[in-house]
C-alpha cells in the first residue's frame, strides 16, 4: 500500500484478500473477472461478475470483486450495498467491514467509518490493519474537534499545540512496509484502486484511500523434521552440552494445536476454549464474557465445520512460549475459507494453550 499519496496517510486498506476459497469453478470464474478487472474492462468485469452472481448470488468472493469494480468505477454507494450484504451473510469475515470503513472515510462519513472498523475488530480482535485503520480515523475526528475549537477561540494555544502535533505526525510518516494481505491460494490478485479524495473541512487534508494489491502467498514447506545429530567428538576433555526438549516441546505444542482445530470440528464448544489460556490477549475493551459468547454463536451457528491444519511451523522462544504458523483451511456448511493464521503459544501448568491469535504470518 502506498502511502506516498496522502496526508495524513491513513492506513486503512480496501482489503482486496477475501479469506474465500470456493469450489474450483468458482475461483476460476473468479479470476476471470479480476483479470478483466486488472486489464481496466471494468464495464466487461462487472457484466461477467452479474452473469455469474444470477446464478450464484451468495458467492462472496466474486461479490467481493464486485465491489471493487464498482469502487473503481466511482460507484461508492452501489459498493457500500455489496459490501454491507456481504458482511450480512458473512459477518464472521473482517475484510467487507474495512472496505466500507475505507469507503465512508472517503465521503467524510467518519463515524460510520469508526463503527465500520470495530466491527472488523469485534469479527478479528488481531486484525491489525483495522486497529491501525481506526488509530487513523480516531486523528482525522480530533483533528476535526480541535480545528472547530480554534474557529470558536482562535487564541486555544493548547488546541493549536495539539492539531500541530496531529499535522506533523501525518506530513511525514515513517517508512512502513506494505501492509500483508491474505490471499487463498485460488483467490486473484486485484490491481490498485485509488478512492476521490474528499475536500478536507478542517486543517489535516482528507486521505486519498487505494486498495492493496494482494499476492497469493508464497507457502512455505513444512518444518523438516529435525535431523538426529552425530555424536561429538570430544575437545579437551570436553563436549558440548546436547539440546535438550525441543523436539518434545514441538511435538507436544503441535499436538495441542490440533486438538484445538479437532475440538472447533467437533463443535466441542468447552474442548475449544480450554484450549485458551486464561490471560487470553484480546481486543482492548473486549471482555473475555463477551469474547466467550460470540465464539460460541459461531461454532454452534453452521450445521457443519470442518478445520484443517497445513504446514505449521513452530518457533520457540523459551521453555513456556512459543510460535506457530500454519494455514487454516475451514469449511462449513455456509462457508469455506482459507488463510494464514499465527497463535502464540503458553505452557501453563504442562499443557501449550493458545494466548494470542493473529490473522496472517
Amino acid at each position: 500500500m502506498s502511502r506516498s499519496r496522502m496526508v495524513p496517510v491513513f492506513s486503512i486498506l480496501l482489503a482486496a484478500a477475501l479469506l474465500l476459497a470456493g469450489i474450483p469453478a468458482r475461483a476460476d470464474e473468479a479470476q476471470e473477472i479480476n483479470r478483466m478487472l486488472k486489464q481496466g474492462q471494468q464495464d466487461k468485469a462487472l457484466e461477467r461478475a452479474n452473469n455469474f452472481l444470477a446464478t450464484h448470488p451468495k458467492d462472496a468472493q466474486v461479490r467481493f470483486i464486485k465491489g471493487l469494480i464498482l469502487t473503481e468505477q466511482n460507484k461508492s454507494a452501489e459498493a457500500i450495498k455489496v459490501f454491507t450484504g456481504i458482511t450480512d451473510d458473512y459477518p464472521e469475515l473482517p475484510e467487507p467491514y474495512n472496505n466500507l470503513a475505507v469507503l465512508y472515510a472517503s465521503q467524510g462519513q467518519y463515524e460510520k467509518a469508526k463503527t465500520a472498523l470495530e466491527m472488523a475488530i469485534n469479527t478479528h480482535p488481531s486484525y491489525a490493519t483495522a486497529h491501525e485503520n481506526l488509530g487513523d480515523i480516531y486523528a482525522k475526528m480530533a483533528s476535526q474537534a480541535y480545528d472547530k475549537a480554534l474557529q470558536l477561540d482562535k487564541g486555544n494555544a493548547n488546541a493549536q499545540a495539539k492539531l500541530a502535533l496531529i499535522k506533523d505526525v501525518f506530513a511525514k510518516p515513517a517508512p512502513r512496509q506494505p501492509a500483508k494481505t491474505v490471499l487463498a491460494a485460488s483467490a486473484p490478485a486485484s490491481a490498485p484502486v485509488t478512492a476521490k479524495p474528499v475536500a478536507p473541512a478542517t486543517a489535516v487534508a482528507a486521505p486519498a484511500l487505494a486498495v492493496a494489491k494482494p499476492a497469493a502467498p508464497a507457502i512455505k514447506p513444512a518444518v523438516e523434521p529435525a535431523k538426529a545429530s552425530e555424536p561429538a567428538k570430544p575437545v579437551a576433555a570436553e563436549k558440548p552440552a546436547p539440546e535438550t526438549g525441543k523436539d518434545d516441546s514441538n511435538e507436544a505444542i503441535l499436538s495441542a494445536l490440533h486438538a484445538w482445530s479437532e475440538a472447533w470440528s467437533a463443535k466441542n464448544v468447552s474442548a475449544y476454549l480450554k484450549s485458551y489460556a486464561p490471560d487470553l490477549i484480546l481486543a482492548k475493551g473486549e471482555s473475555r464474557a463477551n469474547w466467550e459468547k460470540t465464539r460460541k454463536e459461531r461454532i454452534t451457528k453452521p450445521k457443519s465445520i470442518a478445520v484443517t491444519i497445513a504446514s505449521p511451523e513452530v518457533k520457540i522462544s523459551d521453555a513456556t512460549h512459543a510460535k506457530v504458523t500454519f494455514k487454516q483451511i475451514y469449511r462449513s456448511s455456509g462457508l469455506n475459507s482459507e488463510t494464514w493464521k499465527t497463535l502464540l503459544m503458553v505452557k501453563s501448568n504442562g499443557k501449550w494453550l493458545i494466548l494470542e491469535e493473529r490473522i496472517g504470518r
